[in-house]
């Protein structure tokens, strides 16, 4: 089903897209650390690659002929890799799906098309983006762990992983565990 166009201005609202093109073609960054943590060098898996990139979402969403008009934009400027970091919902066939379509015709084109697997996993038939003709990717880790330990009001000491680390923290001071969806938040 197509839908009209929801795109209003070419900016990046959310940052999604200035994410995902920094995934792919970052420059090096030496001291890159996540709140003083795992510091180290960040950089993207092409960093010298040109990018051409192609805005298909707005706020209100992705509308069906946006997502369409973006890929045949790309293949009409000749890119060589598509890398598309948008899915939802698995359909149930390849044929009525606009991305799955899209993406068939780039690679008819000789286009390298990457997606992606999607937030809903990791549970069966979560992956979005699953055409055979695209490189589907899902998360990865780090060479890194960000420790924290926390200690409970009995005494026992609990592992765990955190940014939340400040440098000025009392440990004798104690909090209470707060469950976020306590008050229906």
């Amino acid at each position: 089903m197509l839908g009209r166009s929801m795109l209003a201005s070419p900016s990046d609202e959310d940052g999604h897209g200035a994410h995902t093109a920094s995934t792919a073609a970052g420059a090096f960054v030496e001291g890159a650390n996540l709140l003083g943590n795992a510091n180290g060098t960040a950089v993207g898996m092409a960093p010298f690659a040109h990018l051409a990139i192609y805005k298909v979402c707005g706020q209100s969403g992705c509308a069906n002929t946006d997502l369409q008009a973006g890929m045949e934009s790309a293949i009409q400027d000749g890119v060589d890799v598509m890398s598309i970091s948008l899915g939802g919902r698995a359909p149930p066939n390849l044929y009525t799906n606009v991305i799955d379509i899209g993406t068939f015709k780039a690679m008819q084109k000789g286009i390298f098309i990457s997606c992606s697997a999607g937030n809903r996993g990791p549970y069966p038939s979560s992956v979005s983006n699953a055409a055979p003709w695209c490189l589907t990717v899902g998360a990865s880790t780090m060479d890194r762990s960000i420790r924290t330990t926390v200690m409970l009001g009995n005494g026992e000491f609990f592992n765990g992983e955190s940014v939340f680390q400040p440098k000025d923290f009392q440990s004798n001071n104690p909090l209470p565990i707060i469950f976020p969806g306590a008050n229906g938040d």
